[in-house]
């Protein structure tokens, strides 16, 4: 998608989007960091300062166009098998986000939710997480969730120990085992499908993320990297989605 950053965001706001017609739930694999340096020949923790200040302008775009639900892909258990260097940086770039946007969560009336290993965090990450989503747990304008140390897989085999506990205690039966009952042993128990999946950076692939909750979305790949990502290509995202006939496999 070629995004005109000479037209405004508003304009396509007003002229592109159908505001009754916003998906509830967009999920984004945030992808092109690490070749963004690469291809400025800086140092790829330049990329991830970039991507950082992305996260920032979507999330605001998202909100103002009346997103409920905002899931980012921001470290993978995958993601731990990075160098010591870098993993360090993403920490710490992980714990200045959560301090430093407080203020935009709070003004917008952002909740922020966090899914994943998150015991594996650094403790000094864990704290900040924990206060920013305490700080702003009654907020109730949009949900941005945190996809941290998440893999889907690992989230899918412990649903299928959570349940197969609970069988051998006799709380559910066999029988009862349903979609349903497995959505609700799941990270997002609390939160709907994704009408939307984008992944930036053109990478043809799933990566382990939202196995079971992608089943019906709407899938959406761009060659832009993460950090050149911006609020007009996101919103002409909205667009096309707003174009689609989703039939949930029904004629």
């Amino acid at each position: 998608m070629n995004s005109d950053r000479k037209t405004s965001g508003h304009d396509l706001l007003k002229t592109l989007v159908d505001l009754n017609n916003i998906p509830a739930h967009v999920a984004i694999i945030m992808d092109g960091n690490g070749r963004w340096a690469k291809q400025r020949l800086m140092n790829r923790v330049r990329g991830h300062e970039q991507g950082a200040r992305t996260v920032r302008e979507i999330v605001t775009a998202s909100r103002e166009i009346g997103v409920r639900y905002l899931t980012l892909y921001a470290f993978s258990t995958e993601n731990w098998q990075r160098s010591p260097a870098e993993v360090t940086a993403l920490m710490y770039l992980l714990k200045n986000f959560l301090v430093s946007e407080r203020d935009l969560m709070m003004n917008n009336q952002i909740l922020l939710n966090a899914i994943g290993q998150i015991e594996r965090l650094p403790d000094d990450v864990q704290i900040e997480l924990a206060h920013t989503m305490d700080l702003t747990r009654e907020n109730s304008g949009m949900v941005l969730n945190l996809a941290l140390s998440y893999g889907s897989r690992d989230e899918l085999t412990r649903m299928v120990k959570n349940i197969a506990l609970k069988v051998r205690d006799g709380t559910v039966d066999v029988d009862s085992i349903s979609e349903d009952l497995i959505s609700d042993h799941l990270y997002t128990r609390h939160i709907p499908d994704p009408d939307i999946l984008i992944r930036t950076s053109g990478e043809m692939r799933i990566s382990n993320f939202l196995l079971w909750q992608i089943a019906y979305s709407e899938l959406f790949i761009t060659k832009t990297l993460w950090p050149d990502f911006n609020r007009i290509e996101f919103l002409e995202i909205i667009r096309d989605y707003q174009l689609r006939d989703r039939r949930f496999g029904r004629v």
